[in-house]
């Protein structure tokens, strides 16, 4: 059982969905209002092989069912003038897209968030928590530019985000989605080795400042939310793990290798935030692309 302050039971003993319970209708009609110039920017990082990974996870496939060739060569009759292209994509979200993180993802002990059995967590998906329970999320999201706030292009590899950095950039509510820019795609493009050499991420008292603020949604741009050493782990002990503090205490969904920065470049701290995972049946996560509404 979960002893440090957490959420679990504060929904009801049938919760799966944590903090997005605090995304009301009257919250989604507020965070409209943020919407200004109606500019919609992606928030997602290309599918392909090209695209920033955790070392070791699998790039993503995608290959071409029927293509061109196939109709050149008279194999895939259609009808009359008509012609197709099909294709097919194979994908593990976590560490190698933008996804969003399910509350069956990670736990400690035996039970997932809210106290459902970790034992139903099987090979064929979660009974509890899986993806499918998120829904469409539309919500203020709140920009934290760490690296601007601190003059640089992008966060050393070893920096941590303590919660007073956080405090001191600005301010989240319940209800709303927290997005951190570390700035650390920007490596890839520079050095993929370089970029699996660490990652900077949220300290331990980041995370949780942000769910003692009833946030439904923390994101990034790096990998982890936490920062990562080099062998793609974190160092910091089980009670301190981000994805424990937010994502089995907390029930505060995670979205993670997003890209920021046409968003930071833009200089707009508040604005509409879009996600919509996949109904993936007892998922642990989901690809997405999320959308910002200036």
């Amino acid at each position: 059982m979960v002893t440090e302050p957490n959420n679990w039971g504060r929904f009801g003993p049938e919760d799966q969905r944590g903090t997005l319970n605090l995304v009301t209708g009257d919250r989604v009609l507020a965070a409209l209002s943020h919407a200004v110039t109606g500019q919609v920017l992606q928030l997602g990082m290309p599918v392909d092989r090209r695209a920033p990974r955790l070392r070791g996870r699998p790039e993503p496939q995608h290959y071409m069912s029927i293509d061109g060739a196939d109709f050149a060569a008279g194999a895939r009759p259609v009808g009359a003038g008509l012609r197709m292209a099909d294709d097919a994509l194979i994908v593990s979200p976590h560490g190698t897209t933008t996804h969003m993180d399910a509350l069956c993802h990670m736990w400690e002990g035996e039970a997932l968030y809210n106290g459902y059995p970790a034992a139903r967590v099987h090979s064929y998906g979660a009974r509890h928590c899986g993806i499918e329970q998120a829904g469409g999320v539309v919500t203020r999201g709140v920009l934290f530019d760490v690296p601007a706030h601190l003059g640089l292009e992008h966060l050393p590899a070893g920096f941590r985000v303590h919660a007073g950095l956080l405090e001191e950039i600005g301010e989240v509510g319940p209800g709303d989605a927290a997005l951190v820019r570390t700035g650390w795609p920007l490596v890839w493009r520079r050095s993929p080795e370089e970029y699996w050499s660490g990652q900077p991420g949220l300290a331990a008292d980041a995370g949780r400042w942000l769910a003692a603020r009833d946030v439904a949604i923390v994101a990034s741009d790096n990998a982890a939310i936490g920062g990562l050493n080099a062998r793609q782990l974190a160092d910091e002990p089980l009670a301190d793990d981000l994805h424990l503090i937010l994502l089995h205490r907390h029930g505060v969904h995670l979205v993670e290798l997003l890209w920021l920065e046409e968003l930071a470049a833009t200089g707009r701290r508040d604005f509409v935030l879009v996600v919509a995972p996949l109904r993936i049946t007892g998922g642990t996560a989901s690809p997405v692309n999320p959308l910002a509404i200036l």
